[in-house]
């Protein structure tokens, strides 16, 4: 497996630790309750870790923004599963818009 390859992978990590934190941030009760202030902080820490592994192949605005994007496609899907968020059809085109953004990195970095 290519270094890119392997970065991409981490990165992909990267952001769902992140969906992982920003969910995590609902549950923590404005980080009064333990256990999920805890897991919040560790999947912080992890997402931040593995991204700034991938900081060592990858750009850095390429990285950051593929980062955020495959968090905010995760924590509004889990919004959407867990919270009964709106699903409407604008505010999952936009998500689309943000799907294609991180495809469109994929496929311009080498």
């Amino acid at each position: 497996m290519s270094s890119s390859t392997t970065a991409w992978l981490i990165l992909l990590l990267a952001g769902l630790f992140e969906v992982i934190w920003a969910v995590g941030l609902k549950y923590t009760d404005g980080f009064t309750r333990v256990w999920p202030t805890v897991g919040t902080l560790a999947a912080m820490a992890c997402s931040l870790g593995l991204l700034g592994l991938a900081l060592r192949t990858l750009p850095l605005g390429t990285a950051y923004a593929v980062w955020t994007g495959v968090g905010t496609l995760g924590t509004v899907i889990l919004g959407i599963w867990l919270f009964s968020e709106s699903a409407d059809l604008l505010r999952l085109l936009c998500i689309g818009l943000i799907v294609a953004g991180i495809i469109g990195l994929k496929l311009v970095t080498h």
